[in-house]
């Protein structure tokens, strides 16, 4: 009889997965983590529950939906009293720990429980000298966060029981905004980065939300986003980022002559003659920031294999590395995440159990992030409580599909015009060839967000002619029975898993 499978859950944030190499997109490198996806399996639908950090991780910790854990946005700390997946690993005697991002709130009613070790970053936590909360005592590490995340998970892996399997959450900071990479990485990437096709969308032919969120690369992004130095000023050098903040956005103006930015680490001057050339610019300074901060991911992700590799761990270790969501690297001229549109909603996942998955393998079909928590019990051998709302993606994993695989995805967006990015409130779902959205327009109890009273609408998306998401196809006649089953879809979702609908 084999042991039980040990289990490294390897996180990023806000991490896409076009900037992983092994999907294909061609912007960048990442040998390591591609090593997982050659020697396991990629899934190509993998998606969000809620396009914001703190949600998502409630609901892969704890395998429910964000009403159930009520942990619906940012500002909305976990309830540590609660069950969760590494509660019952450790009943089922896995040995576990998490180290890194956890930014599910401070406090003793919010700190890691179910660990047996745990050391975490408060917050968002810094990429340089970060403070971290190790076992409830505060301590500052000198040293890079990525690097610091990845020799802290390899020296718990060292220490621990080797006669008990283990359980480790390996949680990193990267590649979050700001993108800060390791002074030793900031040379990579010189050449250009071609520029996506819907840099310039117009976003005629969708809801108002596209229209109004503020997250265009071009101007909303700040001066500490691309590595420039403020200037002293007012709004002349550019509008608040929100009322009350110290921090401007880089402006974009229609007479670029006057213009200088300066580099906040090497003090070169960029000056500019056409408004095209301080937006390639700025697209150009922020991607290649954003893929300088990955490759340090990668690297970590080396190592841990490495040592698994080495100390004969390999074979009957499940290693799994995702996102906690999806992120815009230009589609539709934005930058962050936070919407059900599919470079936000999709979460990048590879696994690697060479005891089990075939190399290689890739799957199509659809699930989502409180999938994690019942695929974890399941290769432990331990049952999935009934309160866990998803299903174990293990019969994926072998090419296998249940007759029972629903193949659709929810999403539910909470907040409402937040100030920082204005994005509405939404939820819809994703099948294999369509995605519905309804923009409710409602925010979620946070102070200076709800903005109620909108029109509310919807959007249909024909995933598999339009894989740009260009064209709301919600009111064609030719999609009238297409929108009709989408919607007795949505409702027998949100009935299933309990949350409420709002579109009655």
């Amino acid at each position: 009889m084999n042991p039980k499978p040990n289990i490294i859950f390897i996180m990023a944030d806000d991490h896409a997965a076009r900037a992983i190499s092994c999907y294909g997109a061609g912007i960048n490198e990442t040998p390591n983590i591609d090593r997982l996806a050659e020697e396991g399996i990629r899934l190509n639908h993998c998606y969000v529950t809620n396009s914001i950090c703190t949600p998502s991780r409630a609901a892969i910790l704890t395998g429910t939906y964000n009403h159930v854990n009520c942990v619906f946005t940012l500002q909305t700390p976990i309830n540590n009293r609660m069950p969760n997946v590494a509660k019952h690993l450790r009943t089922g005697n896995y040995q576990t720990a998490v180290i890194g991002k956890w930014h599910l709130g401070e406090g003793k009613e919010h700190e890691p429980t179910g660990f047996d070790f745990w050391s975490v970053l408060p917050g968002q936590g810094e990429y340089f000298d970060p403070y971290m909360i190790e076992m409830g005592k505060t301590i500052e590490i000198p040293g890079y966060a990525t690097d610091i995340i990845s020799e802290k998970s390899l020296k718990w892996l060292q220490k621990r029981d080797t006669e008990k399997p283990f359980f480790l959450m390996c949680l990193h900071k990267a590649p979050h905004r700001e993108w800060e990479p390791h002074p030793k990485n900031r040379g990579l990437y010189q050449a250009d980065i071609a520029v996506p096709e819907t840099f310039d969308d117009n976003y005629k032919n969708r809801a108002r939300a596209a229209k109004e969120a503020k997250m265009r690369i071009k101007d909303d992004m700040k001066y500490s986003d691309l590595g420039l130095v403020q200037p002293e000023g007012g709004s002349e050098v550019g509008e608040r980022t929100r009322i009350g903040s110290i921090n401007r956005k880089i402006p974009n103006p229609s007479d670029v002559s006057n213009l200088r930015l300066i580099d906040k680490d090497t003090a070169e001057v960029f000056t500019f003659q056409s408004r095209e050339e301080l937006s390639h610019f700025k697209y150009q300074r922020y991607l290649k920031r954003y893929l300088r901060t990955i490759h340090s991911i990668d690297e970590s992700v080396g190592k841990i294999l490495d040592y698994l590799d080495d100390n004969g761990l390999a074979e009957n270790t499940l290693v799994i590395y995702t996102s906690d969501q999806g992120f815009f690297l230009g589609e539709h001229g934005w930058y962050d995440k936070r919407f059900m549109y599919e470079e936000s909603f999709q979460m990048p996942f590879l696994a690697r159990f060479p005891a089990e998955i075939p190399m290689g393998s890739v799957s199509e079909n659809v699930c989502c992030n409180v999938d994690f928590a019942p695929t974890f019990l399941d290769f432990a051998g331990l049952s999935i409580p009934n309160y866990m709302q998803g299903s174990s993606l293990r019969p994926l994993f072998r090419g296998e599909v249940p007759d029972d695989w629903s193949n659709i995805a929810y999403h539910r967006y909470w907040m409402h015009r937040d100030p920082d990015h204005n994005a509405y409130s939404h939820y819809g779902i994703r099948n294999q060839r369509y995605k519905l959205i309804y923009w409710y327009n409602e925010g979620y109890d946070l102070p200076g967000t709800n903005h109620g009273g909108e029109d509310r609408e919807w959007e249909l998306f024909d995933c598999e002619k339009d894989p740009l998401e260009l064209f709301n196809c919600y009111s064609q006649p030719e999609y009238q029975e297409v929108v009709k089953k989408m919607k007795i879809e949505l409702h027998e979702k949100m009935m299933e898993i309990g949350d409420e609908p709002e579109h009655l």
